[in-house]
């Protein structure tokens, strides 16, 4: 008898979309991440339906751009409601220090091992530098703060999911580099001149523009236009979709960085919102887990799926040991490093240096780098990339849970003892 392929397709979303639902709640107190259990489920589908059956995402790169991009931009806007602490910029140092010191020299880091430990051309080895220096948005949610209006999560926790926030948008620049220097075989030129006045200085300066601008503007629609026509009026979550698209679109219309864009625009919404008390940011913030956890799943089944089907033949035990110093050394050290005068107690340091998440970002960065100019050793990059997100999912999977924990744990004893100091 002949399985209808549309019915088992069916049947298939079906417990995909009840998965994302009672999955959380089982390893809700395990050392175990949603990520995790979904990148177990594709390897474990690859082990039941055999090599006759392919999904694989590098023989449609356009494809897996698009829908990566889609899940980093409503994983940005998730992030930007999150956070409640309404904190001075001083406060944002450890932020700034990770953006403008740790993802700089993780870039270069990665580039140097990349050319002379895995031996690829400059141009891959800068375009493997930068789409793995991010820290990952949509799969370090275990490592974020939590729900708004749930109180503040701790230092770490908030330079975290703002590092997230940002870094996906500051990574484009030093991705455009490794395509400029493979379109023009090598550094040096015109060309870098022009990268940096436009790549660097206009379309950061843009997208920052354009998402306080469109930010502010659905803030005063949603909380501060008269009562019966505001946008918050209407309860519908699927506002926050708006939000996402329009601040990517305006500021991809203006050449700026639309991930930047997004994650400024959901953060002016948050922050109006906390100035009239509105209960409406957790409907905005409900639709977009909800829908983040659907794609983020069907996303990770697919790419464990991918990984016993032979994406990671080109690898070596030598390439894969590389993969771990990058995820358990590369990161952690440069980390610190930024961090070192941060002002965050050690514990914090520790804790923020580790777990920067690789992820689907690094997903789509690859793939927007492929598409836009001709790189060598394509088949091993993703590779490369894919064997370092496996690792990263895995230890950081296995570590979120008691490491946060024992975090909190500290933060609390740490406000306890300073309520009492102060009573």
């Amino acid at each position: 008898m002949s399985i209808d392929t549309y019915a088992a397709a069916i049947a298939g979303i079906g417990l995909l979309i009840l998965l994302v639902a009672w999955v959380p709640l089982v390893i809700r107190r395990m050392p175990l991440s949603l990520p995790m259990i979904c990148m177990g489920l594709g390897v474990l589908l690859d082990l039941l339906l055999g090599p006759g059956v392919t999904m694989d995402f590098r023989a449609h790169p356009a494809l897996t751009e698009r829908l990566t991009e889609l899940l980093v931009l409503i994983s940005l806007t998730s992030a930007g409601l999150r956070i409640d602490e309404r904190l001075p910029l001083r406060q944002w140092r450890a932020t700034f220090l990770l953006l403008g010191v740790t993802m700089p020299l993780s870039i270069v880091t990665g580039a140097l091992v990349g050319g002379s430990m895995l031996g690829l051309s400059l141009a891959t080895a800068l375009l493997l530098g930068a789409v793995l220096a991010p820290t990952d948005p949509v799969l370090a949610g275990d490592v974020q703060v939590g729900p708004p209006r749930s109180g503040p999560g701790g230092h770490a926790r908030f330079t975290l999911t703002t590092e997230a926030g940002l870094n996906d948008g500051l990574a484009f620049p030093f991705v455009w580099f490794a395509i400029g220097a493979a379109t023009y075989e090598g550094l040096g030129g015109d060309w870098t001149l022009g990268w940096l006045a436009y790549d660097v200085g206009w379309r950061i300066a843009a997208g920052c523009a354009a998402g306080w601008a469109v930010g502010w503007l659905l803030g005063w629609l949603t909380f501060r236009h008269p009562r019966r026509f505001h946008l918050a009026a209407s309860r519908r979550g699927f506002v926050s979709l708006g939000i996402t698209f329009l601040s990517y679109g305006v500021a991809e219309l203006v050449h700026g960085y639309g991930f930047l864009a997004v994650f400024l625009a959901a953060l002016m919404v948050r922050r109006t919102e906390q100035r009239y008390e509105h209960t409406f940011v957790h409907d905005l913030h409900q639709f977009t887990d909800q829908i983040e956890h659907l794609m983020m799943m069907g996303l990770l089944i697919i790419f464990g799926f991918n990984l016993t089907g032979g994406l990671l033949a080109p690898l070596t035990w030598s390439d894969m040991l590389v993969c771990l110093v990058l995820v358990v050394v590369v990161r952690p050290a440069c980390g610190l490093v930024g961090l070192a005068v941060s002002g965050q107690g050690w514990r914090e340091a520790l804790v923020t240096s580790f777990f920067g998440v690789r992820g689907v970002g690094s997903f789509f960065y690859l793939a927007f780098g492929i598409n836009h100019a001709g790189f060598a050793d394509v088949e091993r990059t993703w590779a490369i990339v894919s064997c370092t997100v496996a690792i990263s999912i895995v230890l950081h999977g296995l570590l979120s849970t008691p490491v946060m924990d024992w975090l909190d744990r500290a933060v609390r004893a740490k406000r306890k003892q300073v309520a009492e100091n102060d009573g």
